[in-house]
């Protein structure tokens, strides 16, 4: 899906969810493609951002950085950011430090041939081969025994550790490996990645959405998630770039060239040698999943996979959400005025080139922010967290009714010495703490303006594409993938449908020619597993077997 949606120029009386909100607009709005769900920010009771800071207001970017900061994003897989008020790390904290401080090298347009050479310049990892390092009995010290707080029962192995990818450098980064519960031995091989940039796929896709197991409010006991990915596939999940949670590097340095070039090189050398480690799993069908900023790094990933077929990766698929439509979203779900949206599509240029917004689309947008400031629009029905951290006995956890306050349990889970010895990590004792985003990366060295001609690269190479969204996701909403679909220009091959789960409407979908399916999630939000782990379950499930969703 694309999000869009960005402009940061109020007062600094203004609340900080309405400064995310106009950034987001101006931002995505200016993409005309698929811009992804980076241009959204967080709201105002979240603190630590990328780099470490922990002030809960940023300040706005100078209408001179905006201008600078035109950039278009596509966001290429189950992208669901987590969006709970409490005082955590969030991904939305690192996506607004991205956005607002860092600049990031943009570029001022969106034109599909720079992506294209972009692109180009990415797909040879320079002496890729030298870059294999001897991984021979590592895979037997990864094995994690046993988890603290694990419940007895547990019917699959786990394994967790490091893999270098720059040994001059001594950066090493952090994978939590859990295989499928039956057959594993001839099950895919799928790698979630979080985004943010500088997300924690251990913090967030395993313990809140996924993931085997959930941590209970006491911050020490896990529980079992039913729905885990691991019934249907062997799960992969990586903390990337070096200085995300337990990924790092001996040279800090390295923390400052954090990009988007470096991430999807960084992660092919990883693969390559974790199927080194695991050798078993060379050739098998292969996917790439994740949220947020992933829509970068996925793409961008499968483009060096298929430029490096000779190391034995066999990509299959990805999948993925796009977003632009907000405010027509809001509109429709009875959150803005009807004078506000009509001010909006008068007076509002999202063409990719516009070099300024109308005063009156402006005013319009402020509005519609203060409209919806006190929501959480990650989940526009969802109840907020108001605690920040863990509680003396464990409360009784639920599936079904998801906790806002997961992030905080998570936190307090990952930094316990005990659970760090199980899982190998933070062998060399680094100077921070564990948190879901970033402390040390400083800013973004690079991302190319549009993700369009890797879309396509990878539709005509026979990658298959799911494409979903979270029908109470206000951020990256469905309204915004559907208009990002119209600019890939694909036929329907499969109308728009029903599908169905329990003898209960799951969502919806349609099936578009080249192998790109889109698909809502009923009941989900922006982290479609997190609150609907089991129409996620049966999602993922039908896309890897390459079949259909149920119909009704």
């Amino acid at each position: 899906m694309v999000v869009g949606i960005g402009d940061v120029r109020a007062a600094a009386t203004r609340s900080v969810k309405g400064k995310i909100m106009e950034e987001m607009r101006r931002e995505s709005s200016r993409s005309g493609d698929l811009s992804g769900d980076q241009r959204w920010g967080c709201s105002d009771e979240e603190e630590k951002t990328i780099g470490g800071s922990r002030s809960r207001r940023w300040q706005p970017a100078t209408r001179k950085n905006r201008e600078k900061n035109k950039v278009s994003f596509l966001l290429l897989l189950l992208c669901f950011l987590h969006c709970v008020a409490s005082g955590a790390v969030r991904q939305r904290d690192a996506l607004n430090k991205f956005y607002f401080n860092n600049g990031a090298g943009r570029s001022s347009s969106s034109s599909s041939s720079s992506s294209s050479s972009w692109a180009s310049s990415l797909l040879s990892v320079s002496g890729l081969k030298s870059k294999v390092y001897d991984n021979s009995r590592l895979k037997e010290g990864d094995k994690v025994v046993r988890l603290p707080g694990q419940s007895e029962g547990v019917n699959f192995d786990q394994y967790a550790g490091y893999v270098t990818v720059d040994r001059a450098n001594g950066r090493a980064l952090f994978y939590y490996f859990v295989e499928a519960a039956e057959n594993s031995g001839s099950k895919p091989i799928v790698l979630w990645l979080n985004g943010g940039p500088g997300c924690s796929s251990l913090g967030y896709g395993a313990m809140e959405e996924l993931g085997p197991f959930r941590v209970m409010s006491d911050g020490n006991t896990l529980y079992r998630n039913p729905n885990a990915w691991n019934e249907v596939v062997n799960v992969l999940f990586l903390e990337s770039p070096a200085g995300v949670g337990f990924s790092y590097s001996n040279a800090t340095s390295d923390y400052a060239r954090s990009g988007d070039r470096r991430t999807a090189t960084d992660v092919l050398v990883f693969l390559v040698n974790w199927f080194e480690r695991f050798p078993e799993y060379k050739g098998r069908d292969f996917f790439i999943t994740g949220e947020s900023y992933a829509g970068h790094y996925i793409p961008q990933l499968a483009h060096a996979i298929l430029d490096h077929k000779d190391r034995l990766i066999n990509l299959k698929g990805i999948a993925e959400m796009d977003s632009k439509g907000t405010f027509d979203y809001f509109w429709t779900h009875a959150l803005i005025a009807d004078e506000t949206i009509r001010v909006i599509h008068k007076f509002c240029n999202f063409s990719s080139d516009a070099p300024w917004m109308a005063p009156e689309c402006n005013r319009a947008i402020d509005e519609g922010n203060l409209a919806v400031e006190e929501l959480d629009v990650y989940n526009i029905y969802a109840p907020l967290c108001f605690s920040s951290g863990v509680t003396s006995t464990p409360k009784s956890p639920s599936i079904e009714i998801f906790d806002p306050c997961t992030s905080n349990y998570v936190e307090a889970y990952l930094n316990n010495l005990e659970v760090q010895k199980a899982l190998h990590a933070n062998i060399t004792k680094l100077n921070y703490t564990w948190s879901g985003c970033s402390q040390v990366i400083p800013s973004w060295s690079d991302q190319p303006p549009t993700m369009l001609p890797i879309i396509h690269e990878l539709l005509s190479n026979g990658i298959r594409v799911l494409k979903y969204s979270g029908d109470f996701d206000g951020v990256v909403p469905v309204t915004s993938t559907r208009y990002s679909l119209k600019k890939l220009k694909l036929k329907v091959k499969a109308p728009w449908r029903a599908w169905m789960l329990n003898s209960e409407v799951g969502g919806y979908t349609v099936v578009y020619d080249h192998n790109l399916t889109f698909t809502t999630v009923r009941g989900a939000v922006h982290e479609v597993p997190s609150y609907q782990s089991a129409r996620a379950l049966e999602m993922i499930k039908s896309f890897l077997q390459g079949l259909h969703l149920p119909a009704i």
